[in-house]
Parts: C-alpha cells; sequence; structure tokens
C-alpha cells in the first residue's frame, strides 16, 4: 500500500514497483494566476492536483509533477500572474513525461484545469504518443466539473464556487471568502465565457478585464467543505470512471493498429 499517490513523495524502489505493477501516471496541469482577494493564485494547479490525487487512487496510478505555471497571458494584466511561453510549456509537459515514459509508464492521464492550456497540451499528447509510444488521454476536469456542479454552484466562473471548493478541498486554510468585495457583472461575464467556450467559434482575447473587471465574477460565499469533498469525490469517480473504458477502447484499436503494421511487413 502506497503512502501517498503523488510521485514526489515516494521513494525510488516505491515508484519502480508501482510502474511494474500499473504503468498509469496523472499530469496534472493548471496555472498560476490572479483569482480575486478570496483565492490563492495556484487555484488551477491546486484544483487538478487533489482531484488527480482522487483519480489514481481509483486508478492505480501515480501522480507526477505537474508544475504549477501554464500558459495564461490572459491574466498578465493582474500582479501575481506567471505564464510561460507555448512552445516552454509544450516542452515542459513532453520533457516530464517522456522522463516517466523511460522508467517504464505506458499510460498517460492528463488531467487540466486551466482553458488556456488545452492547445499546446494538444501538441505535447500528440508528441508523447508518436514519439515515445505512450498511450495519451486528456481530460479538461475544470469541464467535468461544470458538467457535474454547473447548475448547483452558478457555472464555471473564473473564482467562483467551483474553483473556491476544489482548493476547499485542497488546502482549506488558502480560502478567504470573508475577504470578499463585489464581483464583477455575472450576466456579461456568462456572456463573454459562453462566446469563447464553442465548439465552433474560439475568439482570442487580450485581457481578463474583458470578462471581468475585477479579474473574477461568481458567488463563491456558498462553498464549504463538505460540499468541496463531495466535488472532488464525485468528479473523480466519472473520471475514473470514463477513462478506464477509453484505455481500455485505446488497448484494442492501437493494438490491432501495430498487428496491422508488423503483418505488412516484408520477410
Amino acid at each position: 500500500m502506497l503512502p501517498s499517490r503523488y510521485f514526489i513523495d515516494l521513494t525510488q524502489p516505491e515508484i519502480a514497483a508501482q510502474l511494474k505493477k500499473n504503468p498509469l501516471v496523472i499530469l496534472p496541469q493548471g496555472s498560476v494566476e490572479q483569482h480575486g482577494p478570496h483565492l490563492p493564485t495556484g487555484t488551477d494547479i491546486f484544483a487538478s492536483s487533489v482531484i488527480a490525487h482522487a483519480v489514481a487512487e481509483r486508478m492505480d496510478g501515480l501522480v507526477l509533477p505537474g508544475g504549477p505555471l501554464g500558459v495564461t497571458p490572459l491574466h498578465m494584466p493582474f500582479e501575481g500572474t506567471i505564464t510561460l511561453t507555448p512552445d516552454t510549456y509544450m516542452r515542459v509537459v513532453t520533457e516530464t513525461c517522456a522522463s516517466t515514459a523511460r522508467h517504464g509508464a505506458k499510460y498517460l492521464l492528463i488531467l487540466n484545469w486551466h482553458e488556456l492550456n488545452i492547445p499546446p497540451l494538444g501538441v505535447a499528447a500528440d508528441l508523447l504518443h508518436r514519439e515515445y509510444g505512450m498511450t495519451v488521454l486528456t481530460v479538461q476536469a475544470c469541464f467535468v466539473a461544470e458538467d457535474m456542479f454547473g447548475k448547483e454552484c452558478g457555472g464555471l466562473t473564473h473564482g467562483g464556487e467551483i474553483e473556491a471548493l476544489a482548493v476547499l478541498a485542497y488546502r482549506p486554510d488558502l480560502v478567504h471568502l470573508e475577504r470578499i468585495d463585489y464581483s464583477s457583472d455575472h450576466t456579461d461575464g456568462h456572456k463573454i465565457d459562453a462566446l469563447r467556450r464553442t465548439r465552433s467559434f474560439q475568439p482570442v482575447l487580450s485581457d481578463v478585464r474583458s470578462i471581468a473587471p475585477t479579474g473574477w465574477y461568481g458567488t463563491p460565499q456558498h462553498a464549504n467543505v463538505e460540499k468541496a469533498r463531495r466535488m472532488v469525490n464525485d468528479v473523480a469517480d466519472a473520471i475514473a470512471k470514463q477513462s478506464v473504458e477509453i484505455f481500455k477502447q485505446l488497448d484494442k484499436l492501437q493494438g490491432g493498429i501495430a498487428e496491422i503494421k508488423q503483418s505488412s511487413k516484408v520477410p
């Protein structure tokens, strides 16, 4: 029984034994950016990390040190934000996961909680599959949480209840609901977020203040630890269940392709 699912908490023999037992690694991804006066700048990476650990327990995997930084130029007008360029970000993701592939990791679940990471993560995931032979699945955990808790929590808003719940589940001492002063207009925030989250049209925004002049909007006042634990457990259950099924399908599909390629070789 592992004392933790976090890769950096474990010894080399523990990691070696676990990769031999089940070669699954989970990479949490987020960002460092402002989340108003009540949530920490590490909200996104804290959210992905706590859900990743719960998923790892359910899938018998290891949670890699995801690194807190992501691609977030949208939030740079506010202090507390640190952004990487897409090229640097892709290199960090690729080299982190490629190292584990050399040690025997075969399955990679990328668990992301930051929207602007999505395009570079797609490129990195494809490279890890084609160049390093990993079976890769990327899950947008923030959208899974929105699908499951959006109606109850006022949608997925920047600094809103869903994000407050995620941090409460990770470290309640980092959430300061008593510091909330005022939220930006919800109608405008939801309108712009709906515009940029469609399948067909993706406008580029230069400044988060076009969504929320204060940098955040939502109603996190109702968040509490009990609800936070319920959200993480339910989201982790859903992600683990679906991921297991998708990995099984990928094994069948890609195993069949490998057999076709092998059989087509000239003796």
